[in-house]
């Protein structure tokens, strides 16, 4: 029996207090295949309850029974892991390969980092005769995306889970079967009633409800910046803590003494993995002007040979953007980088050929464009690159750091030489030479792109409270 039109509150799936279903729509065939369930303010209360009435128990389980908790939690993962990729690539559009080897290993991901952190995690410290403890928050509301949803489901769940709160989460309403999956993983894994409480909605109708709660003592959240703000905004009347990853528009500068025709076509494949539907992207790549048009060349070539289509196949790279609204920003967005002067290099507007259906954007790559154009500013969110000419270090460092964003920044080039670089990046991770992801790296941002840090013991900390018991060892 599906759970598509039900809630798993208090350790039971249950149907909304008041029945409402919403289409889930398939965004390579515009079509719905399933609905779901979306909630109300009288699903968030009963959510909430419950967490509240687990909180005190489970906040004081020993920590190595969260830990085992976790270990169970990652075996049913394990179990479910293709049909969580089988919905991830149904419900946002990734290519299935894309689906299991980024998608749903993000999370598996999660859960082994967050293991691994928490068995050494020291959660008191002794400082003179002050005891220092690490408690956990209380009841979290985590509010999670539709473009990586097990990656911030699971960076969320798993660092609360070890830090011994309870919690309610809300995934995305467009790409939200995944998340009911997962809600089955925790229920598997014996997670103990009330500890962990999901339901469905709207941004407006639920997570906004949960951020305004006044028995939520935290809001996790990861979105855009618009809806960042209105959830810290709602947040404050109670004083909660927020924490926030939000929106990014990452450069990636191209140093002179790189190796440019790899560090070029490596950064196509960067900013366009995921359809361009990652906050960390690198949409700006800024080369030396003297080779400005060779890098336009590396690049062409690179976004011409990526194959876009259906994402069951297997020769895909790149699947649909995940709704209509996606997609008809993004047109606009490409629309407003010919209007403004960029130079198209290849893709532009509308679908690719041969597809006359499904929410696809063709390859996109501008040049010449410079940092006050829409298209170097504003977050595209598709599988659309901005190359910008620089003539100085000093002016790439500048370029770079001219954003109200501060997610990433990406250098490319000597390594001693793109460390001096990193060192001037006003961003919460700096990535050199394209290495490999790093689960233990903290991950958030600065400015407009969010507070917090999430992953491994970073997403911990930020579970926790800090008490401080002077006199103890006296």
């Amino acid at each position: 029996m599906s759970n598509h039109l039900k809630f798993f509150i208090d350790g039971a799936w249950v149907p909304p207090v008041v029945p409402v279903a919403l289409d889930v729509i398939d965004p390579s065939t515009e079509e719905a295949y399933t609905q779901i369930a979306v909630g109300s303010a009288a699903d968030v209360d009963k959510a909430v309850a419950a967490a509240k009435a687990a909180f005190p128990t489970f906040s004081v389980w020993p920590h190595a029974e969260r830990l085992a908790l976790l270990k169970r939690i990652l075996a049913e993962y394990e179990k479910r892991y293709e049909d969580i990729a089988q919905a991830v690539s149904r419900e946002m559009g990734a290519p299935l390969a894309f689906a299991r080897d980024a998608q749903a290993a993000a999370g598996q991901g999660h859960l082994t980092a967050t293991i691994e952190a928490m068995e050494k995690y020291e959660f008191t410290e002794q400082r003179g005769s002050t005891l220092v403890v690490k408690e956990p928050i209380g009841v979290c509301a985590l509010i999670t995306p539709w473009n990586w949803p097990l990656n911030q489901i699971t960076c969320k769940v798993g660092p609360a889970i070890a830090a011994g709160c309870t919690m309610v989460l809300k995934p995305s309403e467009i790409a939200p079967i995944s998340g009911i999956i997962f809600a089955e993983v925790m229920e598997a894994a014996g997670t103990p009633k009330g500890v962990f409480n999901m339901i469905n909605g709207t941004g407006p109708d639920v997570g906004q409800v949960m951020a305004g709660h006044k028995d939520v003592d935290m809001v996790s959240f990861t979105g855009s910046t618009r809806a960042g703000i209105i959830v810290a905004k709602t947040a404050a009347d109670t004083v909660k803590r927020v924490a926030q990853e939000l929106g990014g528009k990452s450069p990636n500068i191209i140093l002179p003494d790189a190796d440019l025709a790899q560090a070029v076509s490596d950064g196509v494949t960067a900013c366009f993995g995921n359809s361009g539907q990652s906050c960390d992207a690198p949409t700006r790549m800024l080369v030396p002007r003297d080779r400005h048009d060779e890098a336009l060349s590396v690049a062409k070539t690179a976004a011409e040979a990526m194959t876009t289509g259906d994402p069951r196949n297997d020769d895909t790279n790149l699947g649909p953007v995940v709704s209509q609204v996606q997609f008809d920003k993004i047109q606009k967005l490409i629309e407003a980088g010919i209007a403004e002067g960029a130079t198209l290099v290849t893709g532009g507007p509308g679908r690719p050929e041969n597809l006359n259906r499904g929410y696809y954007i063709r390859p996109t790559i501008f040049g010449n464009v410079t940092n006050d154009m829409t298209i170097a500013r504003e977050e595209i969110f598709g599988p659309v690159l901005s190359i910008l000419p620089y003539d100085s270090e000093e002016e790439a460092i500048e370029i770079a750091n001219d954003t109200p964003y501060g997610l990433a920044a990406y250098i490319q080039g000597e390594v001693t030489h793109a460390r001096k670089v990193a060192a001037k990046m006003r961003a919460g991770s700096v990535y050199l030479n394209y290495p490999d992801w790093d689960l233990f790296a903290p991950f958030g941002g600065y400015k407009q792109s969010g507070n917090g840090r999430e992953y491994a013991d970073w997403g911990i900390h930020d579970f926790l409270e800090i008490k401080g018991i002077v006199g103890y060892g006296a």
